[in-house]
């Protein structure tokens, strides 16, 4: 039996007396994008954290392609192929924006055998293009407004060639404007746009967002959380209209 692509177990996370993940259980297949909602503290992030190998689980296990990386490092986990991008951005700011993506190029997922600089270059710039600020590639990235910031993030993230891609709260702080250019570059990856040479295959992603209008249109399966818990597992149409997702966003602030 062929295993899930990617899977999560049980995953249990505690802060001293607060339990963030409570026994959080899905799948996630290859060609799905999947939305991850829930209130103010419900544990999503905590969640991406787990899964990028930022912070270890109590118990539980996470699995891509049937292989056990649970208690993988994240730069180990970003070579299996699942990448991420947060809340806070942190770009090295003194260096160009290019450079910042060159340094994500680096990693042995991405790098191909007797790949010259001038390649990994390419791939830079390829990135940047996909998500619209390869005008400014050469500016250094202190520079860069909040919502560019956003992008530069994803360039990273996505140059590392996922086969996964987490996303959390990228329209965070956009302007309609920025979040309509976000939400095409990001449905464009999915489909398998490719970003020059890259990619020929989009991965598949888990998004992490509070803006639930743009987030329906991206999404084919949405995954709520409250309380560290799943509370809720299907289409956008169904979760909607869920009485215990209503009662969690209406009891506790917007999901």
């Amino acid at each position: 039996m062929t295993p899930p692509f990617f899977e999560v177990e049980n995953l249990t996370r505690r802060f001293g007396g607060l339990t963030a993940v409570n026994g959080v259980s899905f799948q996630i297949g290859r060609d799905e994008v999947v939305g991850l909602i829930g209130p103010n503290g419900a544990g999503k992030t905590t969640l991406l954290r787990l899964i990028t190998g930022i912070l270890k689980p109590d118990s539980g296990r996470v699995r891509l392609r049937g292989s056990d990386i649970t208690k993988a490092k994240p730069w180990d986990i970003v070579n299996h192929g699942i990448a991420g991008t947060f809340q806070v951005t942190r770009p090295f700011l003194r260096l160009p924006i290019i450079a910042n993506v060159m340094v994500a190029c680096l990693c042995p997922r991405a790098m191909k055998k007797g790949e010259w600089v001038k390649n990994i270059e390419a791939k830079a710039i390829d990135a940047l293009e996909f998500v619209g600020i390869s005008d400014l590639a050469l500016e250094p990235a202190s520079c860069l407004s909040h919502g560019d910031l956003k992008r530069l993030e994803i360039a990273r993230a996505i140059a590392t060639e996922p086969e996964l891609l987490l996303l959390d709260e990228p329209f965070s702080g956009l302007n309609p404007a920025e979040t309509d250019l976000l939400a095409k570059s990001v449905r464009r990856l999915h489909k398998g746009g490719r970003f020059g040479r890259l990619h020929s295959e989009g991965p598949a992603m888990v998004i992490i967002e509070h803006k639930l209008a743009e987030l329906m249109r991206i999404v084919n399966r949405v995954i709520v959380l409250d309380f560290g818990e799943v509370i809720a597992d299907g289409t956008p149409e169904d979760v909607v209209k869920d009485e215990r997702v209503i009662e969690a966003c209406m009891g506790k602030g917007v999901c």
